[in-house]
């Protein structure tokens, strides 16, 4: 048998279980079919089914209790993050206040062209580039690979990056930021993000590049953030704005109380 087969049953069975637990048909404190009984269910090996059982309990939706079973966590360890896309520069700030960060990589180097093209910088130049790995409650959700101009990244250190929020250290360095466009996709994690986020290679992630100017237009950070849907999440309110036939959905932003990132 292809090798390659079991782990995608051992996914797709990871997949069904964790859709049947969000939709409340195995709610908390629910307790699963054992694992024959789940291997008879799916027409798997019980080695597939284990193997979903572990990405499961790696997702922390289950608990496997020693001599009595495996049972529906009653609440999950992981808070998803929700982010407001009407009010992005904002987002990003609270995001640096409630998460913690992982500094991987830290270097100067020529960019990618483009990486060099949003930034609008000049043949030859260099930037900072880093790679951090976003926390919350102690649990990556996000790997996040920035370059700024090194001129600008001159500016701090390696410890101040693993410490402080970019986007402060940007203003610390004199650096006014005005705006910020991005674009919002979807994406396979590959192995070395797979690891560092916890997940099986191939993963689906939402995929986040972001570009931040100053008010000269000059570009100041490029983003490239890769996140795990199942704790990080887009979204954006609307109003209806206008008259008559000119009359629009518009964006208005999210309500205090919420727990946002970016």
């Amino acid at each position: 048998m292809d090798g390659s087969v079991e782990p995608l049953k051992a996914r797709r069975i990871f997949l069904l279980l964790k859709e049947r637990i969000g939709s409340g048909d195995l709610p908390p404190g629910a307790r699963l079919p054992g694992e024959p009984a789940l291997a008879t269910e799916h027409g798997v090996s019980r080695v597939t089914i284990r193997r979903a059982l572990d990405m499961l309990a790696q997702d922390g939706l289950i608990d496997r209790r020693a001599g009595a079973g495996t049972f529906v966590r009653t609440q999950s360890p992981v808070r998803p993050l929700v982010a407001d896309l009407s009010n992005v520069l904002s987002h990003i700030v609270e995001m640096g206040r409630r998460t913690g960060i992982r500094l991987l990589s830290f270097a100067y180097a020529q960019p990618p062209a483009a990486v060099a093209d949003a930034l609008g910088m000049k043949p030859g130049e260099r930037t900072q580039r880093s790679v951090r790995l976003r926390l919350i409650d102690g649990a990556p959700f996000s790997y996040l690979i920035t370059h700024v101009p090194e001129r600008i990244g001159l500016t701090y250190s390696e410890q101040d990056l693993a410490t402080v929020p970019l986007l402060a250290l940007l203003e610390r360095s004199g650096v006014t930021v005005e705006r910020a466009t991005q674009a919002i996709g979807a994406t396979l994690a590959g192995p070395e993000v797979a690891e560092a986020l916890g997940l099986e290679i191939g993963s689906p992630l939402l995929s986040l590049t972001r570009v931040v100017y100053a008010p000269s237009g000059d570009g100041v950070e490029h983003l490239h953030a890769l996140y795990r849907p199942d704790r990080y999440s887009f979204e954006m309110e609307l109003t209806r704005a206008g008259e008559g036939e000119e009359r629009r959905w518009s964006p208005v932003p999210v309500s205090g109380g919420r727990r946002n990132a970016g």
